[in-house]
């Protein structure tokens, strides 16, 4: 029977039920739930509505039913509509008509959002430990490779040369980012819905701080119309995962190319990576690829989300049943990424002896050509000049850029020293830059923000 089969006459149709169920996938919030409910009776204690010996029946029974969902003994019924449903049903059975005051002062409507909410919190610090994973694999690389360098890109064509240590922890300062935003969505979710009802409160003496307590959330609401409502949270976190899916997916598109053969930067270890069904010489980077490609579905979640928002009137509508299935794909999809990506980091080989000979060409020292001109006083527009004009001509007449140097007037014998291997990223200077004497300063401030992320997850 239906919670709300007394409004009705005759049984819902078949159909109806087969397309409004969401117990197909809402049984993953079935332990959220017997802890907001649980929470609830004690609230309903708390508030003399339920008697103390009623109130310790329904928590021992709903603590019952959260250990036959941990065990995998909780049978679901044809009839259950949704998880909510389920547990309340097989609280009655086994508490007998006491188990019917479970759901005193309460609406699934603030029922579902609470367990929603802890659900959600519960995946972020997850997440955030995944995360913090992929953080100290990139630092742990990126002290392991010490001066070693590569070319850097600009519109995938050679820029100059930075340490690889630069390279690998530029993708560690956004997922540095991905950790502060989720924390920010934590701390704005930080709300209990509980007491709210259906949209208006109860004439009931509830207590939400109370409850909110129970649940350590940081604070109750403060508008009943809006707690029920409100799946700002549900958006955000989409964002988030969004936002990070894209960080590992500019990540895995630098490993595909870096260890394709035209580059062969990095070489696949055989664990993390696969072959080839027919080409018997191929090692493909499944991993980063998936990284790369997953990233439209967490867009696409993100995207239809916010178009299920959109115009929806207050308070709780149906369209809001919408909000789990994307929500959990999502959290599903960056669980199973987040160690399979800090595996592939953690086992790449770096073939340190190709970047450094591709960063050491010839033309990766004209931005040091021309700032050795600005050093003796000449204006950076027309050094900039110079320097393509020398590169050009170097191109065109199948020339070394040396030759023309040592020719040039203004530069001559003494810029030859800039064409030393290593040269550049020894002479990189400025403060948080690609250089060899800031990577000390910039591994200090990153490690710092490490361990602060994994203090929190601690």
């Amino acid at each position: 029977m239906t919670l709300w089969a007394g409004r009705m006459v005759g049984g819902p149709a078949d159909a109806m039920m087969r397309y409004t169920e969401s117990i197909g996938y809402d049984a993953r919030l079935a332990l959220f739930d017997v802890e907001g409910s649980i929470a609830h009776v004690r609230g309903l204690s708390h508030s003399g509505i339920l008697p103390t010996g009623e109130s310790e029946l329904l928590i021992a029974t709903l603590a019952q039913v959260g250990e036959e969902f941990r065990s995998h003994r909780f049978v679901l019924l044809p009839e259950d509509e949704d998880i909510h449903t389920a547990i309340e049903r097989r609280v009655t059975e086994i508490a007998g008509e006491v188990g019917a005051k479970v759901h005193t002062g309460r609406s699934r409507n603030d029922q579902v959002a609470t367990a929603l909410r802890l659900y959600t919190r519960s995946a972020i610090h997850e997440l955030i430990g995944g995360l913090v994973g992929v953080e100290r694999a990139l630092y742990d690389r990126a002290v392991e490779v010490g001066a070693h360098y590569l070319p850097g890109y600009t519109h995938l064509q050679r820029a100059q040369p930075i340490l690889l240590a630069h390279q690998l922890l530029a993708h560690g300062w956004a997922l540095a980012r991905d950790i502060d935003r989720l924390v920010a969505t934590l701390e704005r979710m930080d709300v209990c819905p509980l007491g709210a009802g259906a949209l208006g409160g109860s004439s009931l003496p509830l207590d939400p701080a109370f409850v909110a307590r129970e649940l350590h959330f940081a604070r109750a609401f403060s508008n009943s119309l809006d707690a029920v409502s409100d799946r700002d949270f549900v958006a955000e976190t989409l964002f988030d995962l969004a936002l990070l899916g894209v960080h590992l997916s500019r990540l895995g598109e630098e490993i595909v190319i870096f260890s394709s053969e035209e580059f062969g930067f990095y070489r696949l270890d055989d664990a993390w990576s696969t072959g080839s069904s027919m080409l018997p010489q191929k090692k493909n980077p499944d991993i980063a690829e998936l990284a790369r490609g997953k990233t439209g579905r967490l867009i696409g979640h993100l995207a239809g989300f916010l178009s299920t928002l959109k115009s929806l009137p207050l308070a709780y509508n149906r369209d809001l049943q919408e909000d789990k299935e994307p929500l959990f794909d999502a959290i599903d999809e960056t669980r199973r990424a987040l160690p399979a990506i800090s595996g592939l980091i953690r086992s790449l080989t770096f073939q340190t002896d190709r970047m450094e000979i591709a960063a050491d060409g010839e033309t990766m020292v004209a931005i040091d050509l021309a700032e050795f001109l600005v050093a003796q006083g000449m204006p950076f527009r027309q050094a900039h000049g110079v320097i393509g004009a020398l590169v050009r001509r170097s191109l065109d007449e199948g020339r070394s850029l040396r030759e023309l140097v040592v020719a040039e007037p203004s530069l001559g014998e003494p810029a030859l020293s800039l064409f030393i291997e290593g040269s550049s990223v020894q002479r990189r200077r400025s403060a948080g830059g690609g250089g060899v004497g800031q990577i000390e300063a910039q591994l200090e401030d990153y490690l710092a923000v490490l361990k602060e992320h994994e203090a929190r997850i601690q």
